[in-house]
């Protein structure tokens, strides 16, 4: 189990990366692969150290975090949107995590 801002910051990096991996490699499914095994790292952290409500919570925060990115980034372009994402999901672990 990581420690909270360890998986804080891994969920963060999760968004991060996927985007990263589906824009450089031209291939989305390999990003969304990239989003789901970071996802359930998370996930399984969250659960161990906060429980299961909390860790389904957050969960839903991080899939949320991506499916907003997509709107946002019609709005504000697609880098800065991971990134808001991202430090949001970041924060939101940060605050809801225990441990």
């Amino acid at each position: 189990m990581l420690n909270k801002t360890a998986t804080s910051a891994l969920a963060a990096a999760g968004l991060v990366g996927g985007y990263a991996v589906a824009r450089q490699s031209g291939n989305r499914q390999l990003g969304g692969a990239v989003l789901a095994a970071v996802g359930g790292v998370c996930t399984y952290s969250w659960a161990k150290s906060s429980g299961p409500g909390r860790a389904a919570a957050l969960l839903g925060t991080y899939v949320g975090a991506f499916g907003a990115s997509h709107p946002l980034a019609k709005k504000i372009g697609a880098w800065p949107s991971v990134g808001a994402v991202a430090a949001g999901t970041a924060i939101a672990s940060q605050v809801v995590a225990r441990g």
